[in-house]
C-alpha cells in the first residue's frame, strides 16, 4: 500500500482580496465617487443640453465634443492625485504601512491594490463619458482607437505617478490632500477646463501643450478625431511618466 503525498494547499492571491477592501473603503467615500465618477457626466450632460451646435472658433465643433477629453482628462486627476495621495499619506501617517511590512502581505501590495482600483475607476468613469457623449449627443467614439488607448495610459500613469510622489512627500494625509487639490487647478486650466484650449491665448496654449494634461488633452482630442497623436504629445506624456515614476519610487517611504 503506497502512501499518496499530501499536496500543501497553494496560497491564495492577495493583490485580489486587497483591491476588493480598497474598493469597499472607496464606497464608504461617497463624495469623491460623486466627484469623480457623476461630476463628469453631470457636466457633459450641462454643455450637451446647452451647446448652440458647432462653432467656428472651436474649428467647427460643438462645445460638447471639445470638453468630452477635457472631461476625460479631469477624471485622471480626480482620483489620481486628489484621492490617492491623501490614502496613501495617512495610512503611512498612522503607521499601517509600518505595521504592514513586518507581515507576509507587505506595503507593496497594499499600494499595489490602491492603484489597481482608482485605475479600474477612472476607467469606468472614462467609459461613462464617452457612452454619454454617444448616446445622448451623438459626439463619435475615438476614431483612432489605438492612439487613444495610448494617449489614455501614458495620461494615467504620469497622472497616478504624480500621485504617488505627492503621497511619498506630504507628511500627513490632510497635506496630501491639501497639495493635490492646489495643483488640481492648474494642471486643469492649461487642459482647458475654464476656457477651450482653441479659445485660449498662443502663450497659454504654448505652455499647456508642455503640461501632462494640456499634452494628453491635445492627444486624446486628434485620435477621437480620427488622427494618431503627435510624437511630440506622447513625448511629453512619456516624459512625465517617466519622471513623476521613478522620483515616487526613490522617495517613497514606508514609515
Amino acid at each position: 500500500m503506497t502512501a499518496h503525498a499530501v499536496r500543501p494547499a497553494r496560497p491564495r492571491p492577495v493583490l485580489p482580496k486587497l483591491a476588493l477592501t480598497e474598493a469597499k473603503l472607496l464606497i464608504r467615500e461617497p463624495i469623491a465617487l460623486l466627484w469623480g465618477l457623476a461630476f463628469p457626466m453631470a457636466l457633459l450632460a450641462v454643455m450637451g443640453l446647452t451647446s448652440p451646435g458647432p462653432q467656428a472658433d472651436l474649428g467647427g465643433l460643438p462645445l460638447v465634443a471639445v470638453y468630452e477629453p477635457v472631461l476625460i482628462a479631469f477624471i485622471s486627476v480626480a482620483f489620481a492625485i486628489q484621492g490617492l495621495p491623501g490614502q496613501l499619506a495617512g495610512q503611512r501617517e498612522r503607521r499601517i504601512l509600518r505595521r504592514l511590512a513586518t507581515t507576509p502581505v507587505g506595503p507593496a501590495r497594499v499600494v499595489a491594490a490602491q492603484v489597481v482600483v482608482n485605475l479600474a475607476v477612472a476607467l469606468t468613469a472614462t467609459a461613462g463619458v464617452l457612452a454619454l457623449g454617444r448616446i445622448a449627443f451623438g459626439v463619435a467614439l475615438p476614431r483612432q482607437a489605438a492612439g487613444f488607448a495610448v494617449s489614455y495610459l501614458l495620461a494615467a500613469v504620469s497622472m497616478l505617478g504624480l500621485g504617488m510622489l505627492i503621497a511619498a512627500l506630504a507628511p500627513t494625509g490632510r497635506t496630501a490632500g491639501a497639495v493635490g487639490t492646489l495643483l488640481f487647478f492648474p494642471l486643469m486650466f492649461f487642459a482647458g477646463l475654464w476656457t477651450p484650449g482653441a479659445t485660449m491665448p498662443a502663450a497659454a496654449q504654448r505652455i499647456g501643450s508642455y503640461t501632462p494634461l494640456g499634452a494628453a488633452v491635445h492627444a486624446l482630442q486628434e485620435s477621437m478625431y480620427g488622427s494618431w497623436p503627435h510624437p511630440a504629445q506622447l513625448a511629453v506624456l512619456a516624459g512625465y511618466a517617466v519622471v513623476f515614476t521613478a522620483a515616487a519610487i526613490r522617495f517613497f517611504r514606508w514609515d
